[in-house]
Order: C-alpha cells, then sequence, then structure tokens
C-alpha cells in the first residue's frame, strides 16, 4: 500500500498539473492500470504538496481539517478519484488524436466553476487565480481542475501525448514535438535496452 512518503518519490513528467493528477495512476500503454499513489485523503494532501498545488500551510491545515472530519474527507477523497476519471476521459483520448468525451468536459466546465467560486485574483503587473483562502477540504483538486481548462483552452492540443512505454500522458514540449515518453530515464531507457538485447539475440542467431 501507498503512503504519503511514497507520493512524494512518483516523478512529475506530465507537464501540466492536470496530467500529473491524472498519471497518479501507473500502467502500461493499453489496458487498466495496476497501481495507484493515491490510496486516501492524506496521500492526496500529499501529492499536492509534492506537485506544487499547496503549500506546506495549506496541507498541516488540511490535515487537521481532515482529522476533525473523517466523513467529509473521505467524501472528497472520493470526489478526487472521479475528477481523475473524467480528466482520463478529456485527455486520454486527446493523445490519440480523438475527441474527448462530451459528459466529461460537462463534469470539468461544472468543477471549473466551483473552483473558481472559491479563487480570489492576485497579482501585479499580469493576475491569476489562487486559492490561498479556500479552506475546504476540496482545496487540493481546484488548481487540478483550473489546470486542466487551461490546457484545454490555451494549449497546443496536439502536443497532449501518451508514453510510448506506460499509461503516463504528458504536454510535449519538445522544439521538433517528438517526445516519445513520460521520461527517457524510465520508459526511454526500458525501451533502448530492449532494442539492445534484441539486436544482440539477432546477431547471436545469424
Amino acid at each position: 500500500m501507498e503512503t504519503a512518503e511514497d507520493v512524494t518519490r512518483m516523478n512529475l513528467v506530465g507537464g501540466n498539473l492536470a496530467l500529473d493528477f491524472i498519471n497518479t495512476r501507473s500502467g502500461p500503454p493499453i489496458g487498466l492500470p495496476d497501481d495507484d499513489v493515491l490510496t486516501g485523503y492524506p496521500e492526496l494532501v500529499a501529492w499536492g504538496v509534492h506537485a506544487g498545488a499547496l503549500t506546506d500551510t495549506e496541507a498541516k491545515a488540511l490535515r487537521r481539517l481532515s482529522r476533525n472530519d473523517p466523513e467529509g474527507a473521505s467524501a472528497a477523497f472520493s470526489r478526487a478519484l472521479r475528477t481523475r476519471d473524467y480528466l482520463d476521459e478529456v485527455f486520454r483520448p486527446l493523445a490519440a488524436g480523438k475527441a474527448p468525451s462530451t459528459s466529461a468536459l460537462a463534469r470539468l466546465r461544472d468543477d471549473e466553476a466551483d473552483a473558481l467560486g472559491h479563487a480570489q485574483l492576485e497579482g501585479g503587473s499580469t493576475f491569476d487565480w489562487v486559492w490561498r483562502d479556500d479552506h475546504t477540504l476540496a482545496r487540493p483538486l481546484r488548481p487540478v481542475v483550473h489546470a486542466a481548462v487551461q490546457l484545454l483552452t490555451t494549449g497546443a492540443l496536439d502536443r497532449i501525448k501518451g508514453c510510448g512505454g506506460c499509461r503516463f500522458i504528458f504536454n510535449d514540449e519538445s522544439k521538433n514535438r517528438s517526445r516519445r515518453w513520460c521520461s527517457m530515464d524510465d520508459c526511454g531507457t526500458a525501451e533502448k535496452m530492449r532494442r539492445y538485447v534484441a539486436a544482440r539475440r539477432t546477431r547471436a542467431t545469424r
């Protein structure tokens, strides 16, 4: 079973907060996921800090709130898993060059409206939405939902890709759009090793 400490060892390779949230489930590129770092509300909070969606101070307050309201924390965690499911229904088809689910887009629209209802505009030369004063258990999800909407409305959708070695999704920010792997240190290296072994086996049988 994953722990909050295990969550902080997760590689953030999506290039977008919403994609990194989807990537909290891992597994092969085709088929069902086989691992999940989000096993409870404490892990959700730990991931929020690790991904930069929460400050340590916000996380401390959320942990205290979850201990005082375990039923509310359980409901917020269930909501997080449902959010991840519909974000997957939005971005995984896009990574395959297909249209996302209309029902998933509708849920994202509604959650973005809810998120902005708890946000404030802050800034100087430029302004952005912040959730500094949001003291609800759903706080970890607000910036995730907002990041998803920003990627859909301002990003280059043809840069959203699926890793060739696992189920991770990423935003390809390479100059020539040639990225194939979530990480060269992980899936990229594994593929290189597979090709090397196959080439040696081929030479040995000649």
